[in-house]
């Protein structure tokens, strides 16, 4: 199956004029916002009923299968994403082929189905074999960072309906946003998948049907780098598991290129929080508080040394003391409204929770024109996620699901 969603009731508008108009009044009327208290500016909008959204691409079938679709309804984002990682890296499209291209034994050994899946995503978008695996390889061809975000996981225990909340606000530039859509996958013999992704990556921040749910964020410092598995097919791998336990399996056995966080839940209840390293994986946080959260700074204590800390965003220290002062305000009754008002959130200035470019020139790196490009609340036990494309004090947040 595979079908572009055609909805029209919401009147989804081009992203490119969400751009030159209400996102473009990030840069104007976006800074203001940013200065306003959070619980006024929730309640007037709290959401917004009308917007752009992101557009859902469905695939079903075999990994070729998954693929091809994907890349059929998705080539325009592919190709922007193939352009991009090439000019952010100032590399020709022949060194970017050999570089990918190295990476392909390693995909081979740790999950050969998920480069039959890219091998059809190739063929669906009309891209080489080594543009399409590019794509699922990132920053790690030039060991590019490019990215903020926040993350919670909060357990049964703590919400008013007993089921877990979990989810992220994805802080990234300005292409991502244009590049972006939400990814439905019915693998042959496998859980269904629920994404929020761009430019043909196969593996992002998500959930599955079986209840596993991973958000995730960069770290600041840490280990080295080394060539190994990017994160992207390791978000995949992870999200074709059924407990949280598999999942730590995978993160034990998958060998990392970088550093990254993943705030985790499964089916059986259970949440967690992983620092995953080069040198292995590092649980952080204690589940019985009833929440965890996270930003771009190490909590373990391995890691979260002075030197680290340095290397990390100065913002993500705020962030996470106000998202955890929020969350701790209302444990025991929080909701998915409520979880939309602590992601709208302004407390720090700018930036905070809800991520605001500082300048009015979004092509400009992470650090000034950086914005939350995707906000995200997963209802694992209901198979559902609401995403608001773009800052969530400014967007509606539109539900999408899969299958019961």
């Amino acid at each position: 199956m595979s079908n572009r969603d055609n909805d029209t009731t919401d009147r989804p508008i081009d992203r490119r004029g969400f751009l030159r108009t209400g996102a473009g009044g990030v840069a104007a009327a976006g800074l203001l916002a940013c200065e306003g208290s959070t619980t006024e500016a929730v309640s007037k909008q709290d959401v917004p009923t009308d917007g752009p959204k992101y557009d859902l691409v469905r695939a079903e079938g075999t990994h070729r299968e998954l693929g091809r679709q994907h890349g059929e309804q998705a080539v325009e984002s592919i190709t922007m994403h193939i352009d991009y990682i090439a000019r952010r890296q100032d590399i020709s499209r022949e060194e970017l082929h050999r570089r990918a291209l190295k990476f392909q034994p390693l995909f081979d050994k740790y999950c050969p189905h998920l480069l039959a899946e890219i091998a059809g995503l190739a063929e669906g978008a009309g891209v080489p074999m080594a543009e399409a695996l590019a794509c699922n390889i990132r920053g790690e061809l030039g060991k590019a960072v490019d990215a903020g975000c926040t993350t919670y996981v909060i357990a049964g225990q703590s919400t008013k309906e007993g089921e877990i909340l979990v989810g992220q606000n994805s802080d990234m530039s300005q292409p991502n946003l244009e590049m972006g859509y939400m990814l439905h996958l019915k693998p042959t013999d496998k859980p269904q998948i629920l994404i929020w992704t761009f430019g043909g990556m196969i593996g992002y921040h998500g959930m599955n049907s079986a209840g596993v749910a991973h958000f995730a964020n960069s770290l600041g410092g840490g280990p080295k780098g080394q060539f190994a598995l990017p994160h992207y097919p390791v978000k995949r791998l992870m999200l074709e598991c059924s407990t949280v336990y598999e999942v730590m399996d995978v993160l034990h056995t998958a060998p990392l290129a970088s550093n990254g966080n993943y705030v985790l839940c499964g089916g059986e209840g259970a949440i967690t929080d992983i620092e995953a390293n080069t040198n292995g994986p590092q649980i952080v946080g204690d589940p019985r508080k009833g929440y965890i959260a996270h930003s771009n700074h190490y909590l373990c204590p391995l890691y979260a040394t002075k030197e680290n800390h340095n290397n990390s965003l100065p913002d993500s220290f705020p962030r996470l003391r106000r998202m955890n002062e929020m969350i701790e305000a209302q444990k025991g009754s929080i909701t998915v409204r409520h979880i939309k008002r602590f992601l709208s959130d302004h407390s720090n200035g700018k930036p905070s929770i809800c991520r605001h470019p500082r300048i009015t020139d979004l092509t400009k790196g992470f650090e000034t024109a950086g914005r939350t490009v995707a906000s995200m609340i997963a209802e694992p036990a209901k198979n559902r996620m609401h995403v608001a494309l773009g800052n969530p004090c400014e967007s509606r947040f539109v539900t999408y699901s899969m299958d019961a």
